[in-house]
C-alpha cells in the first residue's frame, strides 16, 4: 500500500453494526444493562437479531466510526480490521471504502463470520450493545501495515479491541511500530466493561505507551478505581501526553502535562436522538484538529462539534458533512 498522507490509523474490530429501536421493558426482559457493552456468542447473537425491530446495517466498530468522521472532515485516514469472506465482510468493506477510508486489510477465509454489534436505541437516546466478535478476533500481527503505520501520524486503538489475544498481540504491535518511527500513539478506553477487564494492563498502557487517551467519565473513573472525577483526571496526569476526557452534555476536559487544561463546552444538539458513536466522533474531531496542527481548545471543539452532529440522528456515522460544518463555526485548519 502506497503510506503517503495518512493523518490517522485506526485499528480495531471489525464489525457491521445493526441498529434498531428498543423500550426500556425489552432491555429488562432481555437482561441487557442499558447504555453498555456486552460481548455474545453466535447463539445469542441470532437469538437477538431474531427478536430486534427493524434494523439499519452498516460498517461500524469504534475505530471505524471514528474513521469515518476523520473522512467527513476531509482527513486521510486508513483502517485495519479482521472480516470473514461472506455477505457481511463484503458490506463493511464497501461502506468503509466508500466514505473514503483506506481499507486493504484481507478478510479471513475460514473460521467464524464478521463480526456484528446489535445496538439498541432507546426513546431517551441511550444504546446498549450487544456484540458478535466473530472473525474480528482473527485479527493478528500478521495484519499489521508495518509501512503504514509508520507512515501515520497517529495510531488509534480502540479499548475494545484488547480482549482477543491475537488482536492484543496485533495492538501492541502497532503501538511499537508506531514509537519506533518517532509517530504518536492514541488510545480509547471505550467502555467500563473494558476497563474492568483489563485494568492492570490499562493502567500500565497508559502509564508507558499510550501519547493520547480518549475516556469519558465513567472510564477513566474506573480506570483509577475512584468516583471523584476530579481525582482520576488528577491521577491520569504525567501519564501521558494528552488526555481529553469527556463529560456528556458537561462537555470535555483537555489536559497536558502536568498544568494545562482547557475546559471546553458541549455543542448545542436540539435533541439527543442516539448517543451511539458520540465518543468515537469526538475522537474524530479532535485527532483531525490535533493531526492539521490546531490548538488543543480548536480539537475539543471540532470534538464537540462532531459528537453534537452525530447523537442528534439515529446511526453512528456522520449525517452532513463534517468539513462544512467545521468550517461554519470557523474550526477548519
Amino acid at each position: 500500500m502506497n503510506a503517503s498522507a495518512v493523518d490517522v490509523i485506526g485499528i480495531g474490530n471489525a464489525i457491521v453494526d445493526v441498529i434498531a429501536r428498543a423500550d426500556d421493558a425489552f432491555l429488562a426482559r432481555e437482561g441487557l444493562a442499558k447504555g453498555t457493552m456486552a460481548l455474545v456468542d453466535a447463539t445469542r447473537a441470532e437469538a437477538l437479531y431474531e427478536i430486534m425491530g427493524p434494523a439499519s446495517e452498516s460498517s461500524g466498530g469504534s475505530a471505524g466510526n471514528t474513521m469515518a468522521g476523520i473522512a467527513s472532515l476531509g482527513g486521510a485516514g486508513a483502517y485495519i480490521g479482521k472480516v470473514r469472506d461472506d455477505l457481511l465482510g463484503r458490506v463493511f468493506r464497501h461502506d468503509i471504502t466508500a466514505i473514503g477510508v483506506r481499507y486493504e486489510t484481507a478478510a479471513a477465509t475460514e473460521g467464524p463470520p464478521t463480526a456484528r454489534c446489535l445496538i439498541l436505541v432507546t426513546p431517551d437516546g441511550q444504546r446498549t450493545m450487544s456484540t458478535y466478535l466473530g472473525a474480528s478476533v482473527d485479527l493478528g500481527p500478521e495484519d499489521i501495515d508495518a509501512d503504514l503505520v509508520a507512515a501515520a501520524q497517529v495510531t488509534y486503538l480502540e479499548g475494545y479491541l484488547y480482549d482477543p489475544p491475537r488482536a492484543k498481540a496485533a495492538f501492541r504491535q502497532a503501538a511499537a511500530i508506531a514509537h519506533g518511527a518517532g509517530r504518536k500513539v492514541a488510545l480509547s478506553l471505550s467502555d467500563p466493561f473494558c476497563v474492568e477487564r483489563h485494568r492492570p494492563e490499562f493502567r500500565d498502557l497508559v502509564q508507558g505507551h499510550i501519547d493520547i487517551l480518549f475516556a469519558n467519565e465513567a472510564e477513566i473513573c474506573s480506570l483509577y478505581e475512584t468516583s471523584d472525577f476530579a481525582a482520576a483526571a488528577a491521577a491520569v496526569r504525567g501519564h501521558v501526553e494528552i488526555a481529553a476526557l469527556t463529560r456528556s452534555a458537561a462537555g470535555s476536559i483537555i489536559l497536558r502535562g502536568a498544568e494545562e487544561e482547557h475546559r471546553i463546552a458541549a455543542a448545542p444538539v436540539a435533541q439527543v436522538i442516539d448517543t451511539t458513536g458520540a465518543g468515537d466522533l469526538y475522537a474524530s474531531g479532535f485527532l483531525f484538529g490535533l493531526t492539521h496542527g490546531l490548538p488543543l481548545p480548536t480539537c475539543g471543539a471540532l470534538g464537540s462539534l462532531c459528537a453534537a452532529e452525530i447523537i442528534s440522528h439515529f446511526g453512528a456515522r456522520p449525517e452532513a458533512e463534517l468539513r462544512q460544518l467545521a468550517a461554519d463555526a470557523g474550526l477548519g485548519p
